[in-house]
């Protein structure tokens, strides 16, 4: 069964309760036109969709997508995106123009249970004195209430919405808790973001689901660490709404990455640069980002870099044409004794390094029988998801 570092308690937990059948899951990161600028988060959100349904869990999973201001087709960016690096379609991936009603209705709630105000000029602001237990996530005080509801005839796509305090739009922090509460119900398991989301984003989210619910909404929560690419910040694309994203809510878990002289003419770094149509283009597999990624433990800072593309696209081809070549053959059992090992290291905080270590050791391990090697290598690719087996048959 999983466990994983919850950021709110700090320690490694089971995520699904004993005998829980279902693992309900929502990923905050979904803000901008590029949609998938950063993968780390979705990365992160995928891996534990496989591991936990290779246990048994039904996992049901959700996502918002922000297309205020930018014409809509963040959704469509995004799932290509996503889809171009083998991760899952959530069964839920509304985009925010889709559901104002379920966030009027949230703003609503707060504004009846006195953890929210309208102001004269039709704004709605949370009351963050009303939530006393903010910044438990990130050890870091509320600086101030912060607005929900924005007053304005329309956006930059020419839209705005009509709501009882007035019309305007609403903040990117309200639209992240409308979306889990609304599919997911008042208490799920896991809310899964970036690093650079922590804080005050995710503190905020926090504040406002509870306070609407109740109870705590999401049972645990989980960062990606920070990716750079060529030494420079990915952009999450998430303004937040007025929100202070200054405050990038660092770990003490982030990894120093190096900072290499540039990346090849005509690229540059940031968020385009590492989008798999970007690496596509390049001329290396969408799924060398993944397998680049899958390389470092998911809380650690990342520094991904066109060489080290090169080197994950490289080692990708090597490995299919190693499974192709064992897929010739005769087909035995599963190793259980590295099947084991490498299980073992995805339940512990999803610990793919050490698991992609161990496949390594038995790709090179003789006195295991190529046939067992195939099989021992497809079991794991339903979870790694680098199709692996993309080469048998071709000359």
């Amino acid at each position: 069964m999983l466990r994983l570092h919850d950021t709110l308690t700090r320690q490694i937990v089971p995520l699904a309760p004993a005998g829980s059948r279902i693992l309900r899951m929502h990923t905050c990161a979904a803000h901008g036109p590029a949609g998938l600028g950063d993968p780390r988060p979705h990365l992160l959100a995928d891996l534990i969709r496989r591991v936990s349904e290779r246990s048994g869990l039904r996992v049901l999973a959700c996502r918002n997508v922000s297309d205020l201001g930018h014409g809509g087709d963040g959704g469509a960016s995004l799932e290509a995106g996503a889809l171009a690096l083998n991760m899952r379609v959530p069964e839920h991936s509304p985009r925010t123009s889709e559901t104002m009603g379920l966030i009027i209705e949230l703003i609503g709630r707060l504004i009846e249970h006195g953890h929210a105000y309208t102001t004269p000029e039709g704004a709605v602001m949370f009351d963050a004195a009303s939530f006393p237990v903010y910044g438990e996530m990130c050890g870091e005080a509320a600086p101030g209430d912060w607005t929900l509801w924005e007053p304005g005839d329309e956006d930059r796509a020419g839209t705005a919405w009509d709501a009882p305090w007035g019309r305007g739009l609403p903040s990117r922090d309200i639209e992240c808790s409308a979306t889990p509460l609304r599919f997911l119900g008042p208490r799920f398991d896991l809310y899964v973001g970036g690093e650079g989301l922590r804080s005050p984003h995710h503190e905020r989210v926090r504040a406002q689901s509870n306070a609407a619910t109740g109870e705590e909404a999401a049972a645990h929560w989980a960062h990606a660490g920070h990716l750079l690419f060529e030494g420079r910040p990915v952009d999450d694309h998430d303004s937040n709404s007025g929100s202070d994203s200054s405050s990038d809510g660092g770990s003490d878990d982030d990894l120093p990455g190096s900072s290499p002289a540039g990346s090849p003419s005509g690229s540059s770094g940031g968020a385009d640069a590492v989008t798999p149509a970007r690496v596509a283009a390049a001329g290396l597999d969408p799924l060398a980002v993944r397998l680049a990624l899958l390389r470092h433990h998911y809380r650690q800072q990342v520094d991904l870099t066109w060489d080290s593309l090169k080197t994950a696209d490289a080692e990708l081809r090597r490995l299919r044409r190693r499974v192709a070549e064992w897929a010739e053959s005769p087909s035995r059992p599963i190793d259980a004794t590295y099947a084991g090992r490498v299980q073992n290291a995805l339940d512990d905080d999803l610990d793919t390094p050490e698991a992609l270590r161990l496949l390594g050791d038995l790709e090179t391990d003789e006195s295991v029988t190529p046939g067992a090697k195939f099989e021992t290598f497809l079991h794991f690719d339903h979870i790694l998801a680098l199709d692996l087996p993309a080469d048998i048959g071709k000359a």
